[in-house]
């Protein structure tokens, strides 16, 4: 855990800020077509619909702590309370230069968000700043990014604009979707997000061409504070109180899946992210974990 020193000399803030690269929206997105009351949501709590099932899973702690992971095709990124970035090689951790708050990984490539919700992108080794303003990002599509802003609107780039950008001031084609999302992660055939009252909500239909998908959210019972669709399409989330499900049944014929089982382990979990049959948990105290 010799690498995981919060402030620590060798992590470097970004270089440079570009205020007016904001994204911008020019009408009000209503937020009452993906939102129940709040009678709605504390019987969504109490009932939890979650308990169809239940597995538990073997973990094992491995050294350092992070407040953040994603994990995608055998690369592992993460980031901890001191916005310092690290990536996983064998069985140590490297520290990258720079600071974010949220890092992901897929392949759309490595991206992240700093502190000020500016946007890079990691190019030949270096991080570089793309177009706009985002609090949190994904890169889990087929090649495209999406993530939501700080007023929850939810934001994608389709895979020409993802997989050409180098940074710099150029504009960027940011797709706006209807609708507002606190936390949004796309795999390669759905998109799932929850709101700021723990709905989730999955958009089908999506493509490299057209990260959008349907324009049609579709409200899936339960309630969650995260979300996260790995590289196989595979649906896990945390809730509330800490506690772990997976979304069983997902497939490209069937995306928003059948229904939720609950994943038994010791202690409370913040986030978590799931890539070739391992569950990487981070822990209420920022211990990493993986289950299987």
């Amino acid at each position: 855990m010799s690498g995981f020193s919060l402030g620590s000399s060798h992590s470097r803030a970004f270089g440079y800020k570009n205020a007016s690269l904001g994204l911008a929206v020019t009408h009000q997105v209503s937020l009452a077509e993906i939102r129940l009351t709040a009678t709605m949501k504390a019987s969504l709590l109490v009932l939890a619909l979650f308990v169809g099932s239940s597995l538990a899973l073997v973990c094992q702690e491995i050294d350092g702590r992070l407040t953040q992971i994603d994990v995608s095709n055998g690369q592992v990124f993460g980031v901890n309370s001191g916005n310092s970035i690290y990536t996983r090689y064998g069985n140590s951790w490297v520290q990258l230069p720079g600071a974010l708050k949220h890092v992901t990984v897929g392949p759309a490539g490595v991206w992240g968000v700093n502190t000020e919700n500016l946007i890079y992108k990691l190019v030949g080794g270096r991080w570089v700043q793309a177009q706009g303003l985002l609090k949190q990002i994904d890169a889990g599509g087929d090649q495209f990014v999406a993530g939501v802003n700080m007023q929850d609107n939810i934001f994608c780039l389709n895979r020409d604009a993802t997989v050409t950008t180098l940074g710099g001031a150029a504009s960027i084609p940011w797709n706006l979707l209807p609708g507002a999302l606190k936390y949004y992660s796309c795999g390669p055939y759905s998109c799932w997000g929850v709101n700021s009252i723990d709905q989730i909500f999955v958009m089908k239909g999506v493509t490299p061409d057209a990260c959008m998908g349907s324009k049609a959210w579709e409200l899936v019972p339960g309630a969650l504070s995260m979300i996260e669709v790995s590289t196989d399409g595979s649906v896990y989330g945390v809730n509330s109180a800490g506690n772990v499900y997976r979304r069983d049944g997902v497939s490209a014929a069937n995306p928003a899946g059948t229904g939720w089982t609950y994943l038994s382990m010791c202690g409370k979990s913040k986030h978590v992210s799931y890539d070739l049959g391992v569950l990487w948990v981070i822990s209420l105290e920022e211990k990493i974990l993986t289950c299987s």
